[in-house]
């Protein structure tokens, strides 16, 4: 078992309280920015701002703060000319491969902590395209698989959804990012509920850690997502679910 898809619902859990609490608002807010800004105001249309819009509304995000997201996206504000997307790429304990994606007005500064963060947690930041390439861009919609069974998911396979595959709790749906909204439409057809659904960088391969690697993985990720410039971490780690239950929790 790969424990991937059990960290992802572990991570998105954890977002999902901190974000009631505030925590989490500004980055939220960010990414409907950005999303805004690089599709248009319209989210009928434009697939990244659903799902930043969908995230902020779990995360109980005010209407009018995810509204004046979207203007600043559209022009209406001059913030979001100055915010960029930036992919980080690095090794972690283990040797796992680390994708950090950063919303930033100042691509010096985020790198720069970023950089720090790695190398004051086992790790190493390193070149463009050094572990990119390890990993594919797709749509995951994780569902409690104590609820639905594989075949409550057919209505997602006809929509275009490439695999479901069951990891330990959880049964994940992976999709092209074309077919992601979709396939995450015709599950709430269903009326099934997800516990997450978002686009995603997938790891194409697994490296596998004992505990005390594992400790010092989880402890980094959690460094780098405190950042306040950092919307994602993903990482193409493989931890035993008793021992991934002990290290996060």
């Amino acid at each position: 078992m790969s424990g991937h898809s059990k960290w992802s619902s572990i991570k998105h859990k954890k977002a999902i309280v901190d974000s009631r609490r505030g925590a989490q608002f500004s980055k939220l807010s960010r990414a409907v920015t950005v999303a805004a800004r690089e599709g248009g105001g319209d989210p009928d249309a434009n697939a990244a701002l659903e799902n930043a819009i969908r995230k902020a509304k779990e995360a109980s995000m005010p209407k009018d703060n995810i509204e004046r997201a979207i203007a600043k996206g559209t022009g209406e504000g001059g913030e979001a000319d100055a915010l960029e997307t930036v992919l980080y790429e690095g090794y972690g304990p283990g040797g796992v491969a680390i994708l950090v994606e950063a919303v930033t007005e100042n691509r010096n500064r985020t790198g720069s902590d970023v950089r720090h963060i790695f190398s004051k947690n086992g790790g190493s930041l390193g070149e463009p395209g050094s572990v990119a390439y390890l990993f594919d861009k797709k749509g995951v919609i994780l569902i409690d698989a104590a609820r639905y069974s594989e075949d409550d998911l057919l209505p997602a396979v006809e929509a275009g959804a490439e695999d479901v595959e069951l990891d330990g709790d959880v049964l994940e749906v992976v999709t092209e990012p074309t077919d992601f909204q979709q396939v995450r439409r015709a599950l709430e057809q269903a009326d099934v509920s997800m516990e997450s659904a978002e686009m995603a960088w997938r790891p194409s391969s697994l490296v596998p850690l004992d505990e005390r690697d594992a400790a010092k993985l989880m402890a980094l990720i959690e460094k780098l997502e405190d950042n306040d410039d950092v919307a994602a971490v993903n990482a193409n780690f493989d931890i035993a679910a008793d021992i991934l239950e002990r290290v996060a929790g």
